[in-house]
């Protein structure tokens, strides 16, 4: 059951799915977990279907477009802003805490990939969120400006930040907005891991959606270098904490690094076997995996 509602994170309204379980009462007390979306994605994707397989399970659920993406209100269009991502997980749970059937002392949170990391990010100053799971977690910062496995020269990177300093003064003295794409438009043989499987998720009719057109700023660069998911991890994390990742996943090392970082007493690593970091989006058997540990993990922490 899918309901289509709005919220406010600051100025901005969010677009929102809002899923309850098949014999919803309104005049009951729920658990409600909030749902984000990868880097480029939208709540119809991955995001969307984790919430509604968590709603059958009893939650209620949110999954939502963040700010400059999606049915979401915020220009300019197509900024990956991290800092306002945070935000917006913080203003999902305001919502939620409005709800008269949500039980507000059961609010835990789930993200995917770069939602992964902007989940784990608000989890570290907002305490009304109990309990904290990531699927194939990344920090964007790291990823965007560091490279796979921070194998990035610093050179490189602040030729990429000179790069967008140069494009922000194009476009404050009337320049069009530049943008490059998330993950490849194209491949070629070179292409392997996760940007290629992006591709494949993204741009083909696999999951493909008309709100995610697989566009980004550039000048968000300048805001995605300045940010860490993991910048208070060892001291502020301290909820629950289950990061699920595949095996054979190039971004593993997110979740292992989280694991053995965060301040919290009762975190687990979860590895998929012979999943890569796109299996967990949609592939049937690895998602079923996941749920299934997903509710054990909620059930524990949230189902009190």
């Amino acid at each position: 059951m899918k309901r289509n509602v709005t919220f406010k994170n600051n100025e901005l309204l969010l677009a929102g799915h809002l899923y309850v379980p098949a014999e919803f009462d309104e005049s009951q007390k729920y658990p409600a977990i909030v749902v984000s979306h990868p880097g480029g994605g939208v709540k119809e994707q991955t995001a969307g279907l984790y919430a509604n397989k968590l709603s059958e399970l009893g939650y209620i659920t949110l999954a939502f477009d963040a700010s400059h993406q999606g049915e979401s209100e915020g220009t300019p269009r197509y900024l990956e802003d991290p800092f306002a991502r945070t935000e917006d997980v913080r203003a999902a749970v305001d919502y939620l805490t409005a709800l008269s059937y949500v039980d507000t002392l059961q609010i835990g949170a789930l993200g995917i990939c770069a939602g992964g990391g902007y989940t784990m990010a608000a989890a570290q100053t907002e305490r009304r969120i109990q309990a904290v799971a990531t699927v194939s977690l990344v920090d964007i910062g790291s990823l965007f400006m560091e490279g796979m496995g921070r194998a990035g020269p610093v050179e490189d990177q602040i030729k990429l930040l000179e790069q967008v300093s140069q494009q922000r003064t194009a476009e404050a003295n009337g320049g069009e907005i530049f943008y490059i794409t998330y993950v490849p438009q194209e491949l070629d043989e070179s292409m392997t891991g996760t940007m290629a499987e992006g591709h494949e998720y993204y741009v083909t009719a696999r999951g493909r959606h008309e709100h995610a057109p697989n566009r980004l700023m550039f000048t968000s660069f300048s805001k995605i270098a300045a940010f860490s998911s993991f910048s208070h991890i060892d001291t502020l994390l301290t909820q629950p904490l289950l990061a699920i990742a595949g095996s054979d996943a190039d971004t593993l090392y997110f979740s292992e690094e989280a694991v053995t970082q965060a301040a919290s007493s009762n975190k687990e690593l979860f590895i998929v076997e012979g999943a890569t970091h796109v299996a967990l989006y949609d592939i049937p058997e690895n998602v079923n995996r996941a749920v299934a540990k997903l509710d054990a993990f909620f059930t524990e922490h949230l189902k009190k």
